[in-house]
């Protein structure tokens, strides 16, 4: 199978300042994903700009901020917006697909698949899918948005096991600082672990256009690096400038890792699962679980909060409030509070569930 390769283009990158869809950028990114794609590269492309290439359209002076405003603007827009695509990638007779996803898609467990089979059809068809959030139907009052679809790329890089994520901004990488304000701020050219201190080199966003900024393109990095997805972050505004950073030369930053793509199972507990509740542990059942390759056993619980049953899917922390990863638990949370920090044996002679473990290590993904 060749290397498959996601590219995420923001709303910035796809419109003008002041709104409505710029279509030489658009016909610009099919020309370097098409020209990636006739080498052989299966592409899928995660793009925004639906909200941002239909609210003049409808009126609007400005980026509406009510949600039905948005819903409404992206409507219009989403149509405008794959149009000029199909028009693009026309002139280099490739077919291009519409995929809509929201975050429910993803924590359905069914529908996931159902999407991913789509588009293993349509890279098997040699046709490049376009991949967007359904503005239409995701709300802000819940938390179920994606970040200007970076989260969404990186999940779409992971569950089709994808060999590289390039995620396009306006600025080549990230900083020890922000450079518009600090110009003798320092490019970093690779990061292989994504730790607090370089999330906390990430600012907010950078445009009015869009709703994404580099804080949201690095957790996304973070998503994909552990689904085994080496990611890039970065400039693409000349020609061959996507090829470049496809082969390590990209105007940008690297984050590379050692990790193995996870499994569809895996991916949906640590990912793509609502979470039910909340666990915290004490640093012997932290070793065990980072390090150990080991089940959480009921010893090793301090407290938990929330409400949730045998099945659900739980974070865990440890007891300095720091988050250590997710799994499916065995226990009810009354019954978790009431077998907190006993043995095993213990916890036999007491508590009626179905496996001692809380969770077991098949079933826990360390974030």
């Amino acid at each position: 199978m060749s290397k498959r390769i996601v590219v995420k283009i923001g709303s910035s990158s796809l419109t003008s300042a002041e709104g409505g869809l710029h279509r030489e950028k658009i016909n610009f990114f099919a020309n370097e994903i098409a020209y990636l794609h006739k080498q052989g590269y299966p592409m899928m492309l995660v793009t925004s700009g639906a909200v941002a290439a239909g609210f003049r359209q409808i009126g609007y002076t400005e980026r509406p901020k009510l949600v039905h405003e948005k819903q409404a603007a992206a409507a219009v827009g989403q149509a405008l917006l794959m149009q000029a695509y199909q028009d693009a990638f026309f002139q280099h007779q490739i077919t291009a697909a519409q995929i809509l996803l929201t975050r429910e898609d993803f924590s359905n467990r069914r529908r996931i698949n159902n999407a991913l089979i789509t588009i293993e059809e349509l890279l098997k068809q040699n046709i490049i899918p376009i991949i967007n959030e359904n503005d239409t139907v995701s709300t802000d009052e819940i938390v179920l948005k994606f970040g200007d679809n970076d989260h969404l790329s990186a999940l779409v890089a992971a569950m089709t096991r994808a060999d590289k994520l390039i995620i396009v901004t306006d600025m080549d990488g990230l900083y020890t600082e922000d450079p518009r304000k600090n110009p003798d701020a320092s490019k970093i050219d690779r990061v292989d672990q994504i730790s607090s201190d370089i999330i906390a080199l990430a600012g907010g966003a950078g445009s009015s256009v869009g709703t994404g900024g580099m804080r949201s393109k690095i957790e996304a990095a973070r998503i994909a690096m552990r689904g085994g997805v080496n990611t890039f972050i970065g400039k693409v505004q000349q020609s061959l400038d996507l090829q470049a950073a496809l082969e390590g030369n990209g105007k940008g930053t690297y984050f590379d890792t050692q990790l193995h793509s996870l499994s569809i199972k895996k991916q949906w507990v640590g990912f793509h699962s609502f979470v039910k509740g909340k666990i915290i542990v004490d640093d012997g059942a932290q070793e065990a679980l980072m390090h150990g390759g080991k089940s959480l056993l009921p010893a090793g619980v301090i407290t938990t909060s929330g409400e949730f049953h045998p099945g659900d899917v739980v974070e865990v922390y440890n007891n300095k409030e720091q988050l250590l990863g997710r799994g499916v638990v065995n226990y009810t949370q009354q019954q978790l509070l009431a077998a907190a920090g006993l043995s095993t044996e213990e916890v036999s002679r007491r508590i009626d569930a179905a496996r001692l473990e809380v969770i077991h290590r098949n079933e826990w993904v360390s974030i």
